[in-house]
């Protein structure tokens, strides 16, 4: 039996899932899971390197590099061969108010309110 797999932790979900060519030509369709997503924003866009990354997710390093390969590789897919890039899926868990252990800077936590205020969201 297969050991299962473990839930990896994500910031925020992306805000466009869909992205491809605009010419029409369309070769295919790649599917990218929320998680390498995520490896994709916390190291190319934040700067984190690897390491940090996969303390953000609770992965060992290893398990960041590969998903960061994956990630990087149907990018690459996508771009040279006029394919259709969806993100979705995935085996992750996305942090909220608390769990405060993500330390993005940009997390979008919802805070719980006191009695008989309206709930806010934090940038």
């Amino acid at each position: 039996m297969p050991r299962p797999r473990k839930w990896r932790r994500v910031c925020r979900l992306p805000q466009n899932t869909l992205f491809g060519p605009l010419a029409g030509i369309d070769d295919g369709t790649i599917v990218m899971t929320v998680e390498e997503y995520e490896t994709i924003r916390l190291i190319d866009l934040e700067g984190l390197n690897q390491e940090a990354c996969a303390e953000r997710m609770h992965v060992a390093r290893t398990t960041a590099q590969a998903m960061y390969r994956n990630a990087r590789h149907k990018i690459a897919d996508c771009l040279v061969n006029s394919r259709r890039l969806i993100i979705e899926g995935g085996d992750y868990l996305v942090c909220n108010a608390r769990e405060m252990t993500c330390g993005c800077p940009h997390c979008r936590r919802l805070i719980q309110p006191a009695d008989g205020e309206t709930p806010t969201i934090t940038p």
